[in-house]
């Protein structure tokens, strides 16, 4: 393998990415027949079969899923070089790979926006998955940043925690548990909304329930948050959210905040990197940024505005 060259494992990237040569070809803007030049050649060099076709879809090999890891170690390494020599060139410039959580885009734009008016050159590319997927580039060095509510534990990495983060238990603002202060307990027999396997507000959500030995009447699983506000809304049931995710509604009073005993619970928001990652000048300056500046951003960012008040002009 001493012979492939940067452009062929950024081929084998892209289709690996989108498991089709025709989609990889529109975005390398090349020809199919170029980039299936550039797999054959890399697979002759590696002395094994990097994909298999099952039908009229595409898959990994065992081989190419092994030497995927290893490609994308060397385009990451190579990105960091890259901007790297622009940071000895002296300029506020380079590349910033961030992904988020979903739960914390009600707040990251805000957050790059305000450090991006500063660094001009820098080109963003920022990512929001759930919290499998965004463990799952940050373990394989494809980003240079991770904003989650709790760091992992299977691969070392460097977390800082930045903001407050308390989640809440919401309901519609007639919902009769609305009108009352509550014990964990009480939920018992209620209807649930919940995030999908693999969220981390679901994990939060599932253990404080079982730790109170709530029982839940039925349960409901939903792919966003989104989705869950509106089924609140619609009184469909109950739900453990962030609060950072509901300032709009419950500004407007469509959403109401649960006064439960022991809530909310009170976690951190943190900026989350690999442990002995050499971090550019523009990520480091953004994670400097977020120590200082993060939580006073964070709160202006999804602070519950009250309803505006419309004058009636009589003439």
């Amino acid at each position: 393998m001493r012979h492939a060259t940067l452009r062929q494992m950024q081929v084998f990237d892209t289709v690996a990415r989108h498991l089709s040569f025709s989609r990889a070809a529109e975005e390398l803007h090349l020809s199919q027949p170029a980039v299936s030049l550039q797999v054959r050649q890399l697979e002759t060099l590696a002395g094994l079969a990097l994909f298999e076709q099952i039908g009229r879809q595409i898959h990994l090999t065992a081989a190419g899923e092994t030497l995927l890891g290893h490609a994308r170690a060397v385009l990451a390494a190579m990105a960091d070089a890259e901007e790297a020599a622009a940071a000895l060139r002296g300029r506020r410039a380079g590349g910033l790979r961030i992904a988020v959580i979903s739960t914390a885009k009600y707040f990251a734009p805000s957050l790059l926006s305000a450090f991006l008016a500063g660094y001009p050159g820098v080109e963003l590319t920022l990512s929001i998955a759930n919290r499998e997927q965004v463990l799952a580039v940050l373990k394989a060095n494809q980003v240079d940043l991770a904003i989650m509510g709790r760091p992992p534990h299977d691969f070392p990495v460097a977390a800082l925690p930045f903001a407050r983060h308390p989640m809440v238990m919401i309901a519609p603002p007639d919902h009769p548990l609305a009108r009352r202060r509550l014990t964990l307990a009480e939920l018992s027999g209620q209807t649930f909304l919940v995030r999908e396997q693999g969220s981390g507000t679901r994990t939060l959500m599932e253990g404080l329930l079982a730790e109170h030995n709530v029982t839940a009447g039925r349960s409901f699983e939903m792919a966003s948050n989104e989705t869950i506000k509106q089924a609140v809304m619609a009184g469909m049931g109950i739900s453990l959210l962030s609060r950072h995710t509901i300032g709009l509604e419950v500004s407007v009073g469509r959403i109401a905040i649960l006064e439960v005993e022991g809530l909310p619970v009170l976690r951190d928001w943190y900026v989350v990197y690999r442990e002995g990652k050499q971090l550019l000048p523009v990520a480091g300056a953004f994670v400097e940024f977020l120590r200082q500046e993060g939580a006073a951003r964070v709160e202006e960012a999804t602070r519950a505005q009250p309803p505006r008040r419309h004058r009636t002009r009589i003439k």
